[in-house]
């Protein structure tokens, strides 16, 4: 007879073997067979009763353990930075785990609430009882929706308003929480996800007239989940901040520092100040002084303020309303170098020759005084010789001496030959019920110019400094294009008349080169958006590749610290080389530099795509009461389904879908980037004019949708049909199409 295992035996092998839990598996182990499984399993049943084990399914486990790999939701960091999880299964009666979570380099940035399937290992000793390690993201928990809820005679449904959201949500009677019908509201999946019919949702919050001017913005800021209210730990610390002493920081309150910034800016965290170098060995050269708000002082590592920082990554700005990074008390108030109030600042000295190349720099902890905020328009009026009473007195002592410096930077500017592109950026402005009044787009004045080339400057000294001191930093990276973008622009560019040359290292000259071609053209905005999609997208990392938009092999975000969460690191870091305080870069920091990389990348582009959906929305309203007038702009995308227009006055981005075009079949050139009607032999390519009929706006969702009436100024051709009113043979015009382009080819290789 088979010697059958003490209940203890039995417990310590499932906690020993979490995996083989079945009691088949427990039997094997065991060497129990025939008639003895009778014993094992009342044996089984009876731990079960005394609550030493749960059976789930067919396999049984110690209730108070969890699984080798388990699904967790990710809870907030903790007061050192360490992230944290709690299993969503947790079936024992003692205290819920915690689950310390160890990640890798190349894990995905991981925020709160989000949900994972970890693999566990148990631990002991510790102030944790699990580490886990990602295994893959299954999303966040509860899924979350919003829409407009329309009321329905069981309760109603949801309309998302996600442009891409192509499915509604059933929501049942005790699910509609008071919701009216066309309120916007927020709502989260009820149930298990089925593989038929409609998800259904509850409704969760409701959140007005979707139509409200002031729910355009909160609709993006929901739907792209950027954190809008800051928890009350957060607000405490903030409230408790007091204005840094001067201590041991360097006094530089005596230089007449000022802020130049937008006339509706909500806050400034950088100030300006430059004079002639009255260096003998630098003649003709300047000193720039560059200060900005010493954010580190007050978001300390570690603090509820330093984690909701991290968390948001960055401030989003929209046109009625900023989520901004830190609570007002700081961004506003404490980190804002204010008009004649002493700030804790960062500065640095930059030394320029007389062809603006900085020679030297000098990076102190200061306290400061701005002498006067600015705004851009004021400024360029100052020194084209229209000085307001406020800038009159600064004129010849601060204002002068800014563009005099500027102007010599330039000829460094030139040498390096960043990429000029010119775009303009649209500026909606809203009237004082919210709406949008008009669409214009920004003056960029010379003043701009000025505060960005010496901010760039500063960015290449930090990194620079950061690099001597042999100290870990965020740099901000932006590589070259790749082969295939690059060759995609070439070909739009050669479709165009312009030459971007081949075989050789691509520089931003060689691009700057094919603009200057474009410029004052037909396709001059075209080749500018062409070479602005060719690019990557600049992010941050640990790892130095050089900024290749800026044409600089060093460069980090360092002027922004109220509005950038890379730029506190880089702060940090300054502190602790230089052994300015306990408050710089601590080893937590740099442990993680690379999820704080990741994750803070991911943020940016979160902000950029709501503020992006923001101003479609915007747009569409503004263009909603104008449904049937006639519009010009250019195609600026070819897809499948139709062709996308960027209309001239506002700049809107609208369809034209490709069922609407004619009653013909579209033949679409993914590689050449066109349509062609099948029969009317019509091209619609990137950089056509067209004239158009707005035919719908939708506010909710910010869609356009568009008909076309001309290209370049011709009316649409009627499809050509033959004696028996059909079009040709599909083959025969391949066949066509195949010999066209290939005489293309041989007549651009004969040019």
């Amino acid at each position: 007879m088979t010697r059958i295992p003490s209940k203890d035996e039995i417990l310590q092998w499932i906690s020993d073997n979490p995996t083989q839990t079945s009691k088949r598996d427990i039997s094997r182990a065991f060497g129990i067979k025939g008639a003895d499984r009778i014993d094992l399993k009342r044996i089984l049943r009876e731990l079960e009763a005394d609550g030493h084990l749960q059976k789930r399914k067919k396999t049984y486990r110690d209730p108070d353990k969890l699984p080798p790999v388990a699904v967790a939701q990710v809870l907030r960091p903790d007061a050192d930075g360490d992230l944290f999880a709690r299993p969503l299964e947790w079936q024992g009666e003692g205290e819920e785990p915690r689950i310390l979570l160890i990640q890798k380099a190349g894990d995905p940035a991981l925020k709160q609430d989000d949900r994972i399937l970890a693999r566990l290992t148990e631990v002991t000793g510790e102030d944790h009882q699990y580490e886990g390690r990602l295994i893959r993201r299954i999303g966040t928990n509860p899924q979350r929706v919003l829409g407009v809820f329309r009321k329905g005679a069981e309760g109603g449904r949801i309309v998302p308003v996600d442009k891409g959201a192509d499915k509604e949500w059933i929501v049942g009677t005790a699910d509609v929480n008071g919701a009216k019908d066309g309120e916007l509201v927020e709502a989260q999946r009820a149930g298990p996800k089925g593989r038929m019919g409609l998800p259904r949702a509850r409704i969760v919050a409701r959140l007005g007239d979707p139509a409200a001017p002031k729910a355009v913005s909160l609709i993006a800021i929901h739907q792209h989940g950027i954190p809008d209210a800051f928890p009350d730990e957060v607000i405490a610390e903030a409230d408790a901040a007091k204005p840094a002493p001067l201590g041991e920081r360097e006094d530089l309150r005596h230089l007449p520092l000022v802020t130049i910034d937008p006339a509706d800016a909500r806050d400034h965290d950088d100030a300006v100040y430059a004079k002639p170098d009255d260096n003998p060995k630098n003649p003709g050269g300047f000193v720039v002084w560059v200060a900005i708000a010493d954010v580190a002082h007050y978001v300390t590592p570690g603090s509820a303020l330093d984690r909701e920082a991290r968390h948001r990554g960055n401030s989003s700005y929209f046109p009625d309303r900023v989520v901004p990074m830190l609570p007002d008390r700081l961004s506003g108030d404490l980190c804002s170098l204010h008009e004649g109030v002493p700030r804790a600042c960062m500065a640095v000295r930059l030394v320029l020759n007389a062809r603006g190349e900085k020679i030297g720099h000098r990076f102190t902890r200061g306290l400061m005084k701005s002498h006067a905020s600015l705004n851009y328009t004021e400024v360029q009026e100052a020194q084209d010789g229209k000085p307001n009473e406020k800038c009159a007195p600064l004129l010849d002592e601060v204002i002068k001496p800014l563009y005099a410096a500027w102007a010599a930077t330039q000829l460094a500017r030139k040498d390096r030959a960043p990429l000029e592109l010119d775009l303009p950026e649209r500026k909606i402005v809203l009237g004082d019920d919210g709406k949008v009044a008009s669409v214009n787009f920004y003056e960029r004045f010379d003043a701009h110019k000025v505060i960005e080339e010496f901010m760039i400057i500063a960015n290449v000294a930090a990194a620079e400094e950061l690099n001597r001191l042999g100290r870990p930093l965020l740099y901000r990276v932006h590589e070259e294009p790749s082969p295939e973008k690059l060759e995609a622009l070439r070909e739009v560019a050669q479709a165009s008349g312009f030459t971007l040359a081949k075989g050789q290292v691509l520089q931003t000259r060689h691009l700057n080169s094919l603009l200057g071609q474009a410029e004052g053209t037909e396709f001059d905005e075209l080749m500018n958006i062409t070479t602005l999609r060719s690019m990557t997208q600049a992010y941050y990392t640990p790892k130095n590749f050089g900024h290749f938009g800026l044409a600089l092999k060093n460069y980090a975000h360092f002027t922004s610290p109220i509005r950038r969460y890379s730029d506190l690191i880089v702060h940090r870091a300054l502190i602790s080389g230089h052994g300015w305080g306990d408050d710089g870069l601590n080893p937590a920091d740099i442990d993680r530099l690379e999820a704080t990389a990741q994750h803070i990348s991911d943020t940016e582009r979160r902000s950029m795509m709501a503020e992006r959906d923001t101003t479609d929305r915007y747009l569409a309203a503004y263009l909603s009461e104008r449904v049937g007038n006639e519009f010009t702009g250019r195609i600026n995308g070819i897809q499948r389904f139709g062709a996308f227009v960027k209309l001239d006055d506002t700049g809107a981005d609208g369809l034209i879908p490709v069922g609407s075009i004619g009653a013909e079949y579209f033949l679409y050139d993914r590689d050449a980037q066109t349509l062609t009607g099948e029969r009317s032999g019509l091209v619609l390519g990137i950089g056509q004019r067209v004239t158009i009929r707005l035919s719908e706006a939708i506010p909710v969702t910010g869609g356009l949708m568009l008909e076309l009436l001309e290209v370049e100024g011709r009316s649409l051709p009627r499809p050509s049909r033959g004696k028996s009113g059909r079009s040709a043979p599909r083959k025969t015009q391949r066949a066509r199409r195949k010999a066209a382009k290939v005489k293309k080819k041989v007549s651009r290789t004969r040019r």
